[in-house]
């Protein structure tokens, strides 16, 4: 079974998270932020990797220390996850709609880490999250999983719709690009 434990503790912060990808997107999420939670629980089931997170960070300070290293443990976790690729599919896109927000994610599993979205949010929180940090937990989720994630925000005016189109849209991606799909590794250059 593809599964990880990690844990990475910082004077700022104390994450641990746990995951099989192999399983029926089942999830345990505490963060401390309630919206992110949110988020991350709509991952899990879309995704389908069972995903249990116990994140502690210096929330009086601000949310972002907690957010951007969940994304950076959360990349490492499912890189470990995937060990050597052989047999996944590696590539997905995916257009997902929410209400007002139309969202398009690619994802290629490729060894290589680049991240981009071509939208910058009006509001800047949805409840106690920070919109900005969006950029950065996906920043460290992309540069650990050593993959390329795009979104492309197409429509939508309601910021808690996009985002969490995005996390659906991701989690979707992730679902069809991990999947195992024959024996061999989908790469000329015989490395993921």
């Amino acid at each position: 079974m593809r599964k990880s434990d990690v844990t990475r503790k910082t004077s700022e912060t104390l994450i641990e998270i746990n995951l099989s990808l192999d399983q029926k997107g089942e999830s345990s999420i505490d963060t401390g932020i309630g919206f992110f939670d949110h988020m991350l629980t709509s991952f899990s089931k879309h995704s389908g990797i069972d995903l249990i997170i116990k994140a502690r960070g210096d929330l009086n300070v601000d949310f972002h220390h907690t957010i951007e290293d969940t994304g950076l443990v959360l990349g490492e976790a499912l890189f470990k996850a995937l060990n050597t690729k052989i047999g996944i599919n590696r590539y997905s896109s995916f257009i997902m709609c929410m209400d007002d927000a139309l969202v398009l994610c690619s994802i290629d599993l490729s060894g290589r880490s680049y991240f981009e979205m071509n939208y910058h949010f009006s509001d800047s929180k949805v409840g106690d999250f920070d919109t900005i940090l969006l950029k950065e937990f996906f920043t460290a989720f992309t540069n650990n999983l050593k993959a390329n994630i795009h979104f492309l925000v197409m429509r939508g005016n309601n910021t808690h719709h996009i985002i969490e189109a995005c996390f659906k849209c991701l989690g979707k991606c992730m679902k069809d690009a991990i999947k195992i799909v024959d024996n061999n590794l989908l790469s000329t250059k015989g490395l993921l």
